[in-house]
């Protein structure tokens, strides 16, 4: 009797020992908040707190993190809204998205914000639009342009001087920076293209560590950067979400969650 005993005891304790560890790892997920293995909440899903952005295009609703233009706001210029956060250097950024047919979005990091332009955003992008024709692509926002198509493991080609619009135009062609080198194929863009769901929930996972840029979709590398440009590349700066020139669209975010390496 008294083996018995112990062993519904021992028993008993590793029970309540595993339920103690899983309360511990696994947080609420409110604004700040760790959610698991380190990643914690930065938008609350209740409030813009936290955020900037002009309310014309930028709203909290059934949760989410709403961009939408209508008929009556269409855009001059691109739109950001900007986590207040700090300027992530390395880090891992998750979440999920949603986007109309005609929208065109993306996800900004190590970004500067511009002082002449209201909430605009430079810098590099997770690109995402509602045809699939972008998204998960590298595209850098009012600088070299294209980085990586969806598929492509690209390597960007070391500059010299300093940073001028004139000098990156000289390199632009066809919406694409030229002076880097393709070197491999995570699949072709089609194929690529059919992972990801029209007009639904999918999931981005950024990993962000060094001059090394990986977008990922639903789990998928779509392209993967290494940015040997010290010159245009940056190794800190602002993350925000865009609402793009064109038609009446509508973009939603949800469960935002950074770890920072």
């Amino acid at each position: 009797m008294i083996k018995k005993h112990n062993f519904n005891y021992l028993h008993i304790g590793l029970i309540l020992s595993v339920l103690l560890w899983s309360s511990c790892k696994v947080s609420t997920t409110g604004q700040g908040k760790k959610v698991n293995d380190g990643f914690v909440q930065i938008f609350d899903g209740k409030t813009l707190d936290g955020w900037e952005g002009d309310p014309t295009y930028w709203r909290v609703e059934n949760g989410n993190l709403v961009g939408e233009i209508t008929p009556t706001t269409l855009l001059k210029t691109n739109s950001f809204i900007i986590w207040k956060g700090g300027e992530p250097a390395d880090f891992e950024l998750k979440g999920e998205f949603n986007i109309t047919k005609a929208g065109n979005s993306g996800i900004n990091y190590r970004s500067d914000r511009l002082t002449d332009i209201p909430f605009a955003l430079r810098g590099y992008q997770a690109d995402i639009d509602g045809n699939n024709r972008y998204t998960g692509q590298n595209y850098e926002e009012r600088k070299r342009t294209t980085l990586a198509y969806r598929g492509q493991k690209t390597s960007i080609n070391p500059q010299t001087g300093t940073f001028t619009p004139e000098a990156v135009r000289a390199k632009v062609k066809s919406n694409a920076w030229t002076d880097l080198s393709v070197t491999g194929s995570l699949g072709s863009s089609d194929s690529l293209k059919t992972l990801i769901k029209s007009e639904d929930w999918n999931e981005f996972h950024l990993i962000v560590k060094g001059n090394r840029l990986q977008h990922y979709i639903n789990g998928v590398l779509m392209s993967e950067v290494v940015d040997n440009d010290a010159v245009n590349g940056k190794s800190k700066g602002l993350l925000g979400v865009q609402v793009h020139v064109g038609p009446p669209m509508k973009v939603q975010y949800r469960n935002l969650r950074l770890k920072q390496l």
